[in-house]
């Protein structure tokens, strides 16, 4: 598969984790948010390590690479990122939350263009306007 068609698998599959994590941890009786952040992030840690040894990838040969801590703070930043989404989504409506969440998807289109040398185009600002005003309309 190409890089669009994970997009799209990684797309349709993560438009469930909100909805059912909001059910999980709202409601009577509910999860509380951070016990249900280690359950889910267990679940993707079990199936990633399952992954590297099925593909035979090893870990520890790239614990020292030279790129290795922009994992280490991606890491940090994931960890903040999702503990506070998954907070959000016990106290707010996934209708709200879940806008003002994906606005990361445009902060990060810009961020790879700003600092990693991806091309600007005219499709590229158009679509990231759109992803704006949806994320907007939608929040409102």
């Amino acid at each position: 598969m190409g890089y669009l068609q994970w997009s799209v698998l990684a797309l349709l599959a993560y438009s469930a984790v909100a909805p059912l994590v909001g059910f999980a941890t709202t409601g009577n009786p509910r999860i509380p948010s951070f016990v249900a952040a280690l359950v889910t992030n267990g679940l993707l840690l079990v199936a990633t390590v399952a992954v590297v040894l099925y593909q035979g990838q090893s870990v520890t040969a790239y614990l020292g690479h030279p790129k290795a801590p922009y994992l280490y703070l991606a890491g940090v930043f994931l960890a903040v990122g999702i503990l506070a989404y998954y907070r959000a989504l016990s106290l707010g409506p996934v209708s709200a939350v879940v806008p003002i969440f994906g606005t990361f998807l445009v902060i990060s289109s810009v961020v790879g263009v700003l600092f990693l040398n991806e091309s600007l185009t005219a499709r590229k600002v158009a679509g990231i306007g759109c992803a704006v005003l949806g994320i907007y309309l939608v929040s409102a």
